[in-house]
């Protein structure tokens, strides 16, 4: 990182991605186009959730090529008084792998729903039933994680 001044600790950079509304999985199909896409992801230990269709772009891309890099932001702020932006994110590499079982399914989409719509958790049991078999649940351990944050100037 060219800021070390700038710079996060892990856990800083964990909080960082737990505070952001979703994260930008970047993947490379086999001709080497870059890929992007944004996704509401959800952390559990060294491990990020995410759900999606069965098929689709980004699926054929994962199967071939599993390795990622997501970037996530923070706050961010635009102080009206200066030329500059008070922002924070983090950037994780890592390898995604579908996830087959039922059960680490259901757990995924769970604790996605837990942190997402946590006011209607009420209806998960019923939703779920329906939509598990239709349904893709992703997992991406955190190989790596950077964070950076610029401050209130």
């Amino acid at each position: 990182m060219r800021r070390k001044d700038r710079e996060t600790n892990r856990e800083e950079a964990l909080m960082i991605l737990d505070r952001a509304s979703w994260g930008v999985l970047s993947i490379t199909d086999n001709e080497g186009t870059p890929y992007c896409i944004p996704l509401s992801l959800v952390r559990e230990a060294d491990w990020l959730y995410f759900h999606c269709a069965m098929e689709g772009h980004k699926l054929e891309i994962l199967r071939a090529r599993p390795k990622v890099c997501i970037a996530f932001v923070g706050n961010v702020e635009f102080p009206e008084d200066h030329f500059t932006v008070v922002y924070e994110s983090a950037i994780v590499f890592g390898v995604a792998e579908e996830v087959t079982s039922d059960e680490e399914k259901l757990h995924g989409l769970r604790i996605l729903s837990e942190r997402f719509i946590p006011g209607n958790m009420h209806a998960f049991e019923n939703e779920a039933a329906q939509l598990l078999s239709r349904t893709a649940v992703w997992k991406i351990h955190i190989d790596e994680i950077t964070g950076k944050q610029r401050k209130q100037p």
